[in-house]
This record gives structure tokens, C-alpha cells and sequence, in this order.
């Protein structure tokens, strides 16, 4: 089921945006995030998988092949993945950042925070050393 704001902008995810990733299976990293909202600015507390180079998160734990994501990023796009407690003022709070925007997390523990940051960074490390080494970099 869509939600209002698809619904009316047409915003839409399609199985296409996932590129094929069996996200409900041997994820890389799984846990509880609180994300703001995209739109409305609250705060809520989703469930996030991170599985071969994309961030997805659904309301609940409970992850099939039938489930359907809230949100996906795919995290080799983002230019930074950092701590962000300076940023919003909230403890354990760290940012993804693309050319386009930055979404905000926080996590349940300094530990969990730095354990997201460290998962996404090296991915992103791993992506970009590849592409370096492909075009003779």
C-alpha cells in the first residue's frame, strides 16, 4: 500500500530501485535507527538492513521476500557518512549525505553509531577503490 505522499506526487518505489539485492536474506548489518522523516520532520524508529551497497529500512523487524521497503539509499552515492551530533543536538546521531541531500539517524549507542558509520564508510571505501583501480586510478 502507498502512502498519501506517493500517492499524490506519484513518488513511488518500484522492485527496480532494490537492483535485484535479496534484501531479506544474510543482510551485512540490521538494526534499530531512528530516521527523520522526509518529508515531516519527526522522528521514527525503523528497522534498517544493509545489504550490497543500499540502506533500506522497514517499520518492522520482521523482514519476508514479500516485504516492501519504506526507503532505500543506496550508500556508494553518498559523499559522507559521518557523526552528526553537533549537527542536530541529539546524542548518537550521525548523517548520510549525497550531492542532492543529507538524511539523519541516530542510534541507540555510541557503539551502534560508530558500527553504521564504519559498515557504510567501508562499503563506500570499497566502491570507490574499485572504481579508482578501473579506470587506472
Amino acid at each position: 500500500m502507498l502512502s498519501l505522499w506517493q500517492s499524490v506526487t506519484g513518488a513511488a518505489q518500484t522492485s527496480a530501485d532494490y537492483d535485484g539485492v535479496e534484501f531479506w536474506s544474510h543482510p551485512e548489518r540490521s538494526g534499530w535507527l531512528t530516521k527523520q522523516g522526509e518529508y515531516i520532520k519527526t522522528w521514527r524508529r525503523r528497522w534498517f538492513i544493509l545489504k550490497q551497497g543500499k540502506l533500506f529500512w522497514f517499520k518492522d523487524p520482521v523482514i519476508t521476500r514479500g516485504s516492501v521497503p519504506r526507503g532505500v539509499i543506496p550508500v556508494a552515492t553518498c559523499l559522507t557518512v559521518k557523526g552528526a551530533e553537533d549537527v542536530i543536538h541529539k546524542e548518537f546521531a550521525f548523517q548520510l549525505s549525497t550531492k542532492s541531500e543529507t538524511m539523519y539517524f541516530i542510534a541507540d549507542s555510541d557503539k551502534e553509531k560508530e558500527d553504521w558509520i564504519s559498515s557504510a564508510s567501508s562499503f563506500r571505501s570499497f566502491r570507490f577503490s574499485e572504481l579508482g583501480s578501473a579506470w587506472g586510478g
